[in-house]
Formats: C-alpha cells, sequence, structure tokens
C-alpha cells in the first residue's frame, strides 16, 4: 500500500481560490459551531439562577454542542472537510490528507472564528464567555487522561466518517456522527464531575464547590 506523501505546499496553493473558500468555510463553520455551543452554557445562566449541575443541564449543553457542530460540519464539509476542530487538522496533516499550507490556514480560520464568535456572544448577551476548568479534587493527570480519551474518539470518528477514502458515501451520516460523538464526550467530561465552568482569564469569581459550577453571569 502507497503510503501518504507528506507536503508543504504548493507555491500556488496559498493565493488558490480553493484555499480561500476552504479557509472561509472553516472559518464560518467554527463561529457558528462556537456561537450555539457556547451561548447554550450563558442562555442556562440567565434562565437558572442557582448554580447547581443538574442532568437535564448537562444534556441540554450536550445537545446544543451535538446539533451545532453536525450543523457546522455539514455546511463546510463539501468545502473545506468540515474540520472545525484544530485537533482534527492536525490529525488530516499527519495522515497527509492536507498539505502544511492548507493546515496552517484551517489553524488560523479555526482561531479566530472562535474569537469572533465569543465577541458576537459578548455583544448580544452582554456576558463573558464560559470555558471550562478542573473541578476541585481532581488532579490534573486525570484530566489529562481524559483529553487524550475524548480526542481520540473524536478524530478517530471523524476519520471513519468523513476522511477515510473507503468509507463509501456516506451522507449526513459524517456530520450526526461527529455532532453525537462531541455530545457524548462533553457528557461523560462534565457528569463524571472531572470539569467546572470555568472563568475568563483576568476575572476573579467567587470560589465554587465540588460539582457545582458558577453561573456564566457570575464570571
Amino acid at each position: 500500500m502507497p503510503t501518504r506523501r507528506y507536503e508543504v505546499g504548493r507555491a500556488d496553493e496559498a493565493t488558490h481560490p480553493d484555499s480561500m473558500r476552504a479557509t472561509l468555510a472553516e472559518f464560518l463553520a467554527t463561529i457558528i459551531f462556537v456561537f450555539a455551543g457556547e451561548g447554550s452554557i450563558l442562555a442556562l445562566g440567565k434562565m437558572y439562577k442557582d448554580t447547581s449541575t443538574t442532568p437535564a443541564r448537562l444534556v441540554m449543553v450536550a445537545l446544543a454542542h451535538g446539533l451545532a457542530l453536525f450543523a457546522a460540519v455539514a455546511s463546510s464539509i463539501n468545502v473545506s472537510g468540515g474540520h472545525v476542530n484544530p485537533a482534527v487538522t492536525f490529525a488530516a496533516l499527519l495522515g497527509g490528507r492536507i498539505s502544511v499550507v492548507r493546515a496552517v490556514y484551517y489553524w488560523l480560520a479555526q482561531l479566530l472564528g472562535a474569537i469572533v464568535a465569543c465577541l458576537l456572544l459578548r455583544l448580544t448577551a452582554g456576558m463573558r464567555p464560559a470555558g471550562f476548568t478542573v473541578a476541585s479534587g481532581v488532579g490534573e493527570f486525570r484530566c489529562m487522561i481524559l483529553e487524550i480519551v475524548l480526542t481520540f474518539g473524536l478524530v478517530y470518528t471523524v476519520y471513519g466518517t468523513a476522511v477515510d477514502p473507503k468509507r463509501g458515501s456516506m451522507g449526513t451520516i459524517a456530520p450526526l456522527a461527529i455532532g453525537l460523538i462531541v455530545a457524548a464526550n462533553i457528557l461523560s467530561g462534565l457528569a463524571g464531575v472531572v470539569y467546572e465552568y470555568m472563568i475568563i482569564p483576568g476575572v476573579e469569581p467567587p470560589h465554587p464547590t465540588h460539582h457545582q459550577p458558577l453561573a456564566p453571569e457570575d464570571y
């Protein structure tokens, strides 16, 4: 079986219209995903005043992220491959599926897309978007192992449904499977009390208790 050839990229690839379209698709898809996913956390913070984590809220956050990623991947998969994630782009680069130039373009588009989505949320919701931090009493090593497992599950799913040339015609199964694995990863990470909602760096919050993440408006 011939191996994939790693490429830096042709000289004209940096300005080729296909590269520009693919980069724009990654940028817009990332905005869609981050705006809807992070917006669900902010919305829950406005709807409920108590900060306790409940199964219903975990499901709502996971569902919002899964559906948003399904839409983001479905809308960009035929243009850019629907990566919407730097880890997926890195895996595609290691697998020889994209060039270094295209990978750098994708990474910049994904990072800028996430920043723009957070700025839009700040503008529309009037709150700083929340993130995640390690829950109290949980070691960093345990979280590192979890991140490795969750990221492997995502990348393996993407490769099996959207990247592998032997997959055949998958239709909408690929975006759906990718959205579902992300939703499942969120449930396993939060329900396992490994992560809590996190403050934005530089903002001093009240101190959360174990398994009681702060509401986004408290940041």
